[in-house]
């Protein structure tokens, strides 16, 4: 999409946007519900660690904050969003009776992107609001064309090397191990040579499908890592549950049938060698590295197979 268009306010849809109103007083999230429920979907939390388990269970595109509330502060509330990859980059609106610089100031610090306040005017806040969505979806586009293969519609390379870090500290920060799936198409050097690139960019397109198919939770994601090679990331996930989810992920492909006649099995086949973070961080190495070795031992072995 040229990116004229990307900027162009009438090509972008708000009426799906999620609105989530943060605020301990119930009369405060009313009144800002009235005002813009007719647009959006408006949701609602009264406390700091009620609206961290709306973001993990249904995440807003946009999030209007009271400052002042009891047990955990809107600041605080906006740091914690801040530090998680899942709600860093949702746009936050600060809704107080702030009026001193130094407090305006620091909701800025903690993250803020703008500042309304109370009592809350219906055409002020409408149109702040409709600012900020438009701003994030264009975002939002923007890093689609740098995060998003352009052959498969994947996450492609420059997505897994930009996120590995953050996982890799999530997953020693909270001890919940990280599987990594490194996944070859078996011979599709010949397969491209015998049915020209045409048919190897299909074969590629429903390769990745099938990859897609087999992953059963929303927080699994399969990248293209270059060529016919994937990297699958399963968050949760430890060695032995890894296993599963390989062998389901090759099982799925040998099941598709795709005619590859100089291959083994007359048919394309995928190699998977498996790593886990917190394995790979006991032994000092790179879990990434780690299991293209692996795939590297699967295709010595025979190809078609997992190793660990």
């Amino acid at each position: 999409m040229p990116l004229s268009r990307l900027t162009d306010k009438a090509d972008i849809n708000l009426s799906d946007s999620k609105i989530l109103v943060v605020d301990d007083k119930p009369i405060n999230i009313q009144t800002i519900y009235s005002i813009l429920s007719s647009d959006y979907t408006i949701l609602a939390a009264t406390s700091g660690e009620e609206a961290l388990q709306v973001c993990q269970d249904n995440k807003p595109d946009l999030i209007l904050l009271d400052v002042l509330m009891p047990n955990m502060s809107g600041l605080e509330l906006c740091k914690r969003l801040k530090e998680d990859e899942l709600t860093q980059t949702i746009p936050v609106i600060f809704v107080t009776f702030f009026n001193q610089q130094e407090e305006e100031d620091e909701c800025w610090r903690c993250g803020g992107i703008d500042f309304i306040t109370k009592p809350v005017r219906p055409m002020t806040l409408k149109n702040r609001v409709k600012f900020h969505l438009t701003l994030q979806k264009q975002k939002d586009m923007l890093q689609k064309l740098v995060f998003i293969d352009g052959l498969t519609g994947i996450y492609n390379r420059r997505y897994f090397d930009d996120h590995m870090e953050n996982l890799k500290n999530k997953t020693l920060r909270t001890n919940n191990d990280t599987a990594i799936l490194m996944i070859d198409i078996d011979e599709f050097k010949l397969f491209n040579d015998n049915y020209g690139h045409i048919k190897g960019d299909a074969a590629l397109k429903t390769v990745t499908a099938s990859l897609k198919s087999s992953l059963l939770r929303p927080s699994d994601y399969v990248c293209r890592y270059g060529g016919e090679e994937f990297i699958v990331v399963l968050p949760d996930t430890n060695i032995e549950g890894a296993k599963e989810v390989a062998e389901r992920i090759r099982t799925d492909v040998f099941k598709l049938k795709l005619e590859h006649e100089h291959a083994k099995h007359k048919c394309i086949t995928v190699s998977v060698g498996i790593a886990s973070i917190i394995d790979s961080h006991e032994k000092n190495a790179n879990p990434t590295e780690i299991a293209d070795n692996k795939l590297y031992e699967a295709k010595k072995l025979g190809r078609n197979r997992i190793v660990f």
